[in-house]
């Protein structure tokens, strides 16, 4: 397949990205807003990791389909993705959950919620269907997976991450001859089965997958007459279709996006606290898995204009200085320290406070003198003066939430709490 026939079937590819997530793992996190739209890496949110990955690899025709809490997320997407142009057949659409189907129920799984737009599908004539999680971090080239789903003669693709086998009994796994045709898929199974070739290594789905129009629009009309399906794509859809469908699976490492020297792919499920934590942190490191600074393969977003991050004062005993962190727009650090933390937009650090291994996220004011170490504040907290936070287990389980890892989640209704 040449650039121009890979560009007709982008062209010809609508991109689904389900965002209707309640990241329920989060726990307070997501209180107020749906998973995808959660802050990540100081000025991004995690959905613009699959929106941008459409941008970059040529798809202009994107569905976000959202349910929970989803104010946040819809706003996001209408400030910061509204540049396509309409008249070109570009567009990132919303399509909120409305109750289009005779039952008047709302979402209940990826499967319904995809069928309850199929009229919406339908009259924008795709070739070809890219259903998307709304809640991953990582950069592929959705363009490559499409084209290896036409050159494989598949009818359903399944995008693949591959993980050690003892760490696949977490996800669904697929079960691929060596031709990559799916012959078994597993929802988390005690003995994963190995990738052809590599004992050690099993496929795990990504929650990806590029669907024949004709075979989407079948299979959905079925699985919304069975009354013992759960409606979900990993559950019912896939594991349906095994044997009676071309189904392929699809490497990752074949279209991720690598950062320049990098030797394996990135992709994170930020779906805990402590996922969460980890995936923020790792970006702070001097020559980090995800890159987003490289400019081939840019991270779109939407930010207000704030002014630049401000550090003030320089004396001995108060100083304005942050190491191995990330410092957003907006944000003022007076007198404090920050290391191996990251700052979100429109944040203040007052004098003699001491910040390690932290992200604050955005609207946060941390008071003078408190230390918080391994912490996670949630946006708009009022860290009152002189606190300490992340060096007692036993007295942040009682006034907080500590996670297995060690990592404390800090909330303002948390903070309301205090004595």
């Amino acid at each position: 397949m040449n650039a121009g026939d890979v560009g007709d079937a982008a062209r010809s590819t609508l991109a689904v990205v389900l965002a209707g997530g309640r990241g329920s793992r989060l726990r307070a996190l997501t209180a107020n807003e749906a998973k995808p739209s959660m802050p990540f890496g100081g000025k991004f949110r995690v959905v613009d990791f699959p929106l941008s990955n459409c941008i970059n690899s040529g798809i202009r025709k994107v569905a976000v389909v959202t349910q929970y809490r989803a104010h946040t997320l819809i706003r996001h997407i209408q400030r910061g993705w509204n540049f396509l142009r309409g008249e070109l057949g570009e567009f990132v659409e919303l399509w909120p959950a409305q109750q289009q189907t005779e039952a008047g129920s709302w979402y209940l799984g990826t499967a319904d919620a995809v069928y309850q737009n199929l009229q919406v599908i339908r009259q924008h004539g795709p070739r070809y269907v890219l259903i998307l999680a709304g809640d991953h971090v990582y950069r592929q080239d959705y363009s490559r997976l499409i084209h290896a789903h036409i050159e494989s003669g598949a009818e359903v693709t399944v995008s693949c991450v591959e993980v050690p086998r003892e760490e696949a009994t977490a996800f669904g796994c697929v079960d691929a001859d060596d031709t990559g045709e799916i012959v078994g898929f597993v929802e988390k199974p005690t003995d994963p089965p190995a990738v052809p070739g590599r004992e050690g290594v099993s496929y795990a789905s990504m929650g990806i997958y590029v669907f024949d129009i004709d075979v989407l629009l079948e299979i959905l009309e079925r699985d919304a007459d069975d009354d013992s399906s759960s409606h979900d794509f990993g559950h019912d859809i896939v594991p349906s279709l095994v044997g009676r469908r071309k189904l392929f699976a699809h490497a990752y490492r074949q279209s991720c996006v690598l950062t320049h020297g990098a030797t394996q792919p990135y992709w994170r499920d930020v779906g805990t606290l402590d996922a969460f934590w980890d995936a923020n942190m790792e970006l702070i490191s001097v020559t980090p898995q995800l890159d987003l600074y490289d400019s081939r393969w840019p991270i779109w977003t939407y930010q207000e204009q704030r002014p630049c991050a401000k550090f003030v004062f320089d004396d001995e005993d108060r100083r304005g200085m942050a190491v191995d962190s990330l410092v957003s727009a907006g944000c003022v650090v007076s007198g404090s320290t920050i290391r191996r933390s990251i700052l979100f937009t429109d944040t203040r650090l007052n004098s003699y406070s001491q910040v390690t291994g932290s992200l604050i996220l955005p609207r946060c004011d941390i008071g003078r003198h408190a230390r918080l170490h391994k912490v996670i504040v949630a946006s708009g907290c009022k860290v009152p003066e002189g606190i300490v936070i992340g060096e007692d287990a036993d007295a942040d389980r009682e006034r907080f939430h500590r996670t297995p890892a060690g990592v404390t989640l800090v909330t303002p209704e948390m903070l309301e709490q205090l004595p």
